[in-house]
């Protein structure tokens, strides 16, 4: 579990394999009530071992298609625990080459900068590996630190997208955040 796709200063990503489900599980347990407001609601097993493995393997599996990429950040002082995750989400090919970046990061680390460094290093994987032309994030407007964060990452602002995304039973509007790759400028 040790090897990792790429690294930053504080993180090494991991991919996703079905070995990390136990650290996964322990990281969505961990910060459950600090995700709850901005997350759509989860099934009892998503935050069990087996749950996570099975998403694991989801995620591998979309990984190897190219149509999606999950990293699972570990700080190397403590190896096998998960303290994030990023994802490069619905991978779209051709004239459009773009996708979402999702994260999240261990509660007990907020405020420190690290989230806008692992949304930056995961997008620009995605920019040098998969040569993406685009990377979108869509963010509640409430969630300041997330926001920021995305901003401090190179990502702008595009506008808002009403209604959005059903977090907890409610369509919650999001602001659009874009970063273009700024290699494959016209």
């Amino acid at each position: 579990m040790g090897v990792y796709v790429f690294r930053s200063p504080h993180f090494g990503f991991a991919a996703a394999a079905p070995a990390w489900g136990r650290s996964a599980a322990a990281f969505y347990r961990r910060n459950r009530a600090a995700f709850a407001p901005i997350d759509p609601a989860q099934p009892e097993d998503f935050f069990t071992p087996e749950g996570q493995r099975e998403l694991l393997e989801q995620a591998a599996a979309l990984a190897e298609a190219g149509r999606g990429f999950r990293f699972l950040l570990i700080q190397p002082r403590h190896p096998g625990k998960v303290v994030g995750v990023t994802a490069l989400n619905e991978i779209v090919w051709g004239a459009f080459q773009s996708c979402f970046v999702s994260y999240k990061l261990d509660r007990a680390l907020w405020g420190r900068g690290l989230g806008s460094e692992a949304i930056a290093y995961t997008t620009e994987w995605a920019f040098r590996v998969l040569k993406l032309h685009r990377a979108e994030a869509n963010i509640m407007p409430r969630n300041i630190p997330s926001l920021r964060a995305a901003a401090r990452a190179g990502f702008v602002r595009e506008g808002v997208s009403p209604q959005y995304l059903c977090i907890n039973g409610v369509w919650e509007d999001h602001v659009h955040m874009v970063r273009l790759n700024p290699q494959m400028a016209p």
